[in-house]
């Protein structure tokens, strides 16, 4: 008998701004039910730490902040190992990344598995090169200047002209109609992810996601497409309905191939008067991963199984005309939980002897 190994899992808010994590979670126990999840956090009031359904965890572990580095990182979940065996990590935040780059080494010999893609195809991606890749890639992306200092951000922004978008090295974007507005956004922004910005022309017209999976070898294992139809104040994704255009697919083979991406994605599109064009691609699922995996399109699941080996399920398009609204809750805990957390940085619901030895692979 095989056994699912122990999955550790980030990005466990799940407010107005939601992160992946738990979508994630749901995802794999939709196919593993029995799955032991832990959770590694950043903020002890995560809403995901308090969840008692398909997305609850096992455990919580609070982790030092990415710009900590990597042997901070690795020391903790070395500390973590000693009492939840963790076997793979889907890291669900973007700042988290390049720390698990440096540490290939150090997971492989520890036995944990990982989907990464290469460093290169991470850069490649990142922000401040999008418009460069696009161009070798053949995808349109709007116009994007790089600004290391705030004297070029106002350069920037007479060259584009307003209204224009300001974004974060990492994530975050601000919409900007004047330019008094530059100096107050680029100091949150550099503040909060580090320079450099980037000030890119807005591209009017209806906002398109893909959420998918790439084999390292520049192919598509399987992807979901949706339009927005609903936005929350920071641009995400409220509601979404599955949209099927080959145009659109192609766009997201052109890409993966060029990258030859391994791992999950998320690529925003802006559908224009002259087409499509990429707003940012993320190393990462989006937070309503989770919707497609309901209607015959388990991304998270799959990823799972090729870390471990095993044969992947069937993924099955999906239908175009689904759509999917989110629905918001209450989850209830516990202040002990909290103190808990806050104060031992660990937080578990139950014997972490138990932790997984039963969990078979789905057939």
């Amino acid at each position: 008998m095989q056994t699912l190994p122990v999955i550790a899992i980030s990005g466990l808010h799940r407010g107005d701004n939601p992160q992946p994590g738990s979508a994630v979670i749901r995802s794999i126990r939709r196919l593993y039910p029995s799955a032991t999840i832990v959770g590694l956090s950043y903020d002890p009031l995560e809403s995901g730490l308090f969840a008692t359904g398909l997305d609850s965890v096992d455990a919580a572990f609070s982790m030092p902040f990415p710009g900590m580095g990597a042997k901070a990182l690795i020391d903790r979940l070395d500390q973590i190992r000693q009492s939840y065996p963790i076997g793979m990590i889907i890291p669900c935040l973007d700042a988290e990344i390049p720390n698990y780059f440096n540490l290939s080494k150090e997971l492989w010999s520890r036995k944990i598995k990982i989907t990464l893609p290469t460093a290169q195809s991470f850069e490649r991606r990142s922000k401040d090169r999008l418009a460069e890749f696009g161009w070798e890639a053949g995808v349109a992306v709007p116009r994007t200047i790089v600004a290391p200092d705030l004297a070029r951000a106002y350069w920037a922004g007479d060259q584009i002209g307003y209204p224009l978008f300001l974004k974060g090295r990492l994530y975050e974007a601000r919409k900007l109609s004047f330019p008094a507005e530059v100096a107050g956004a680029f100091q949150h922004l550099t503040s909060v992810w580090g320079g450099p910005v980037m000030v890119q022309e807005p591209v009017a017209g209806e906002e398109y996601d893909v959420a998918g999976l790439g084999d390292g070898q520049g192919k598509v294992i399987g992807s979901c497409s949706i339009r927005k139809m609903m936005l929350t104040n920071s641009g995400k994704a409220f509601s979404g309905i599955v949209v099927t255009d080959p145009v659109l697919d192609a766009q997201v083979d052109r890409i993966i191939k060029a990258l030859n991406w391994n791992g999950p994605f998320e690529l925003e599109f802006v559908k224009g008067p002259q087409g499509y064009a990429l707003i940012e691609m993320n190393p990462r699922f989006p937070a309503w991963i989770d919707f497609p995996s309901q209607v015959g399109c388990n991304l998270p699941a799959t990823l799972v199984q090729r870390a471990i080996g095993r044969s992947t399920c069937s993924i099955s398009s999906c239908e175009a005309g689904r759509m999917f609204v989110r629905h918001c809750v209450d989850v209830v805990g516990d202040i002990s939980e909290l103190a808990e957390l806050s104060v031992t940085g660990t937080r578990t619901r139950g014997s972490a002897a138990n932790f997984c030895d039963n969990v078979e692979f789905a057939r």
